[in-house]
């Protein structure tokens, strides 16, 4: 059986909803411990210089998805494969609520990490089931779950922290992720690919498509420059806000992040603008926005101005999620048959220079408070940029 069909419009809307879904609670899982890295680090017993980890190892088991399991998207029935890694975060998850020693917090984190990757394997899934004119909206619809999971995950697992405790936040997201399995399965319609490739040749072929697909090399250059300042900023941003310059507590915390899910509403601009042809220009302004907004957070800090703060916030986050629309309509252009794979290699990239971003906020700011997380953060975005002019260099 070839790849399913376009649906009719109400199942289809149903279809792309339950993806989005998905993409957002699984995403949702490598955030929530973001706002918390303090309550888990002394609950569990783990050092204060190490306590990012809580953080960094669940997106290094993110990575290890992208690279072992998203291919299998290529070759494995998808709804099949979607149910199988929700499992995986479940177990994960319910891991970490009972976790009480520091390695085995840590190893939950490393398989929830893993299991959160059924947002790239619901992205690619929506853009099979998109007509090619409406791809860029339909996998911006998806995308814009994967991003509201994202920032919504921060404000939501603080307040549910302040009311009954961090483990009460892995708890109720593993009861989520069951509920999504089983609720998947029986609301998605099947989609077997037409690869025969053998699993060993899947994962041998990444090295090799990484290499030959240089519009991906570039999207995914981009991209890991934007997430590292992006979780640089949002690893960073708890310290500065606790700190007496601004005195806020768990929920205080909370609603600042809540100010972040504003740039949800971007991404089906940002699809509409790819399928447009404006993604060449649009990339550059993206880029120019994000440093833009890191400027803005460093005047609020400097004014003390929790408004002028989240004001940067805004503008830094509107241009990662626009970013990540315009780089993955890129690539799902470019060949169906390995797009599991493309999409795989793309995230995984920029999901390391994630992991790179929230690994060095705590160090940065302990160093250098917030002027050095603006300054790196600044930095990595004009290399960035300096790579993308070479695109008109290049063809003038």
């Amino acid at each position: 059986m070839t790849s399913a069909p376009v649906a009719p419009p109400a199942a289809g809307a149903l279809t792309f909803f339950l993806l989005a879904l998905a993409a957002g609670l699984g995403a949702a899982n490598l955030y929530y411990a973001q706002p918390l890295i303090a309550l888990i680090a002394d609950d569990i017993g783990l050092d204060e210089t190490l306590a990012s980890l809580v953080v960094t190892v669940g997106q290094l088991g993110y990575i290890v998805g992208l690279l072992l399991l998203v291919p299998l998207g290529d070759i494995v029935e998808n709804r099949r494969l979607i149910g199988a890694i929700l499992l995986c975060a479940a177990a994960g998850l319910g891991v970490a609520f009972v976790a009480t020693a520091p390695a085995l917090f840590l190893l939950a984190a490393l398989v929830f990490g893993i299991g959160s990757v059924v947002a790239q394997v619901a992205v690619p899934f929506a853009a099979h089931l998109a007509r090619p004119e409406e791809r860029g909206r339909k996998v911006g619809s998806v995308v814009s779950g994967l991003m509201t999971g994202i920032l919504l995950a921060r404000p939501v697992s603080s307040l549910l922290a302040h009311w009954f405790g961090w483990r009460a936040v892995f708890l109720i997201a593993a009861l989520a992720m069951l509920a999504l399995a089983v609720g998947l399965r029986l609301a998605l319609p099947a989609r077997r690919p037409s690869g025969r490739s053998s699993y060993r040749r899947l994962v041998g072929s990444l090295g090799p498509l990484l290499r030959t697909q240089p519009v991906l090399r570039r999207r995914a250059a981009y991209q890991a420059a934007m997430f590292g300042a992006f979780t640089l900023f949002w690893t960073a941003a708890p310290l500065e806000l606790s700190s007496p310059a601004f005195g806020l507590g768990q929920q205080g915390i909370a609603l600042f992040a809540l100010a972040g899910a504003a740039s949800v509403v971007v991404s089906p601009l940002a699809g509409w603008l790819a399928d447009r042809g404006f993604s060449k220009l649009a990339t550059g302004a993206a880029l120019l926005l994000a440093i833009a907004g890191l400027l803005v957070t460093q005047l609020g800090v400097a004014t003390s101005s929790v408004v002028v703060l989240a004001l940067g916030a805004i503008v830094l986050d509107c241009a990662a999620t626009a970013n990540l629309v315009f780089g993955q309509r890129a690539i799902f252009m470019l060949a169906p048959e390995i797009r599991s794979r493309l999409n795989a290699l793309y995230i995984a990239t920029f999901f390391f220079g994630g992991a790179l971003g929230s690994a060095l906020a705590s160090p940065l700011y302990a160093l250098g408070g917030w002027s050095a997380v603006t300054v790196a953060g600044s930095a990595v975005l004009v290399l960035a940029l300096a790579y993308y002019a070479t695109e008109f260099r290049r063809r003038g």
